[in-house]
């Protein structure tokens, strides 16, 4: 027992030669207890460009998927900057949301991952023929399931944490005494899946490009600022906005080929039965135009391709946080939100995730 205390003396000791208290209070109470409530927002956007074969046609055409907002209430315990978490889902249908989070004088790291499934949607589409344009804008109801699955790490260097904390608007490990600011340097690791194989899903997967799941890695580096204001003692409002260039971008497409694609369709059906070993119809042609399937007996036939790989760089994300807290005797209460925004592209296809959430807290020093 006594090890035990001689070790949190010289813990806390570190901690407050790190800060300068005119700034920067840290309390003598290490511990803290902290009940959450939580909401979590996602919006998925995937957009294609389709060219018709021997005209000049075209359609734009995106699909949004909005799962519903991810409630959850759930507690935090920990030590200084370092605890855990637990939470549970108040909503239904909502995916799975995990995070963790670790805080210092001069450091921040953030992971979170998400998964969840949807087959509602909204469609909206630009489509150009013979010389015209024409506009829709509807709901979709996916034949099966679209899987969305994203892990995102984050972590940065505050070059003023001697008078500048972002943990004391964000997990209350410290108080901010007085106004101050700081130049950040942010680093995130970010990779995500946009997943549709289930054969029932097969006309979005010819006008995609045979594309059925996309899957990215992305490293972005950036500097931003955060500032601290403290109209009056122990409360503390915080702002901080940090873009991200991606200096490292790789997209994997998983593709199908089918024996159905977007060539115009011929004023009569001669194309017979389809061939599974020779991969032909009985009239020797190797694709049947898509608007010719069938409602019913339709012989339709899909299989793997080589996956196509791309790079790219310098990739324009966005990190946006809010945060709130105020601080009486042992206790405090807090609120915050933080908004991200990744994308990803290959030649044909672009997908944008806007990620966002809000926290409500109340918390108690030990």
């Amino acid at each position: 027992m006594l090890r035990l205390q001689q070790l949190q003396q010289i813990l806390d000791t570190k901690a407050k030669s790190k800060v300068d208290p005119n700034y920067i209070e840290v309390p003598d109470k290490p511990w803290r207890v902290i009940l959450r409530y939580k909401e979590n927002v996602v919006d998925v956007d995937y957009s294609q460009h389709i060219e018709f074969p021997g005209t000049n046609d075209y359609s734009d055409w995106n699909l949004c998927f909005e799962p519903p907002v991810a409630s959850s209430v759930g507690f935090w315990v920990g030590y200084r900057g370092t605890g855990f978490s637990y939470s549970k889902s108040l909503t239904k249908n909502a995916g799975r949301y995990y995070s963790i989070s670790s805080t210092g004088a001069n450091y921040g790291f953030n992971l979170r991952l998400r998964r969840f499934n949807t087959q509602d949607g909204k469609f909206s589409a630009d489509e150009f023929e013979k010389g015209q344009t024409t506009a829709y804008d509807t709901a979709v109801n996916m034949p099966s399931p679209v899987w969305i699955r994203s892990v995102y790490i984050n972590g940065y260097y505050v070059f003023n944490g001697r008078r500048y904390s972002q943990a004391a608007a964000y997990n209350q490990s410290v108080i901010q005494r007085r106004s101050a600011g700081s130049l950040l340097l942010g680093a995130t690791w970010y990779q995500s899946s946009f997943d549709y194989s289930d054969i029932q899903n097969a006309v979005f997967m010819i006008i995609g490009h045979g594309i059925y799941r996309a899957k990215v890695h992305q490293a972005n580096l950036g500097i931003g600022y955060g500032y601290n204001w403290v109209p009056f003692r122990g409360l503390v409002v915080n702002a901080m906005a940090m873009p991200t260039i991606g200096i490292y971008n790789r997209v994997k497409a998983y593709k199908y080929e089918t024996n159905y694609d977007l060539s115009p369709v011929e004023p009569v059906d001669n194309y017979g039965d389809w061939n599974k070993e020779t991969r032909t119809w009985a009239n020797g042609k190797t694709h049947k135009p898509l608007l010719m399937v069938k409602d019913s007996g339709n012989q339709f036939d899909y299989w793997d391709v080589e996956p196509e790989v791309k790079h790219s760089m310098f990739r324009f994300n966005l990190d946006l946080r809010l945060g709130i807290a105020y601080n009486w005797s042992n206790y405090f209460i807090g609120a915050q939100a933080q908004y991200n925004n990744f994308n990803y592209k290959n030649d044909h296809c672009k997908i944008n995730i806007y990620d966002a959430y809000a926290r409500l807290s109340f918390g108690v020093r030990l």
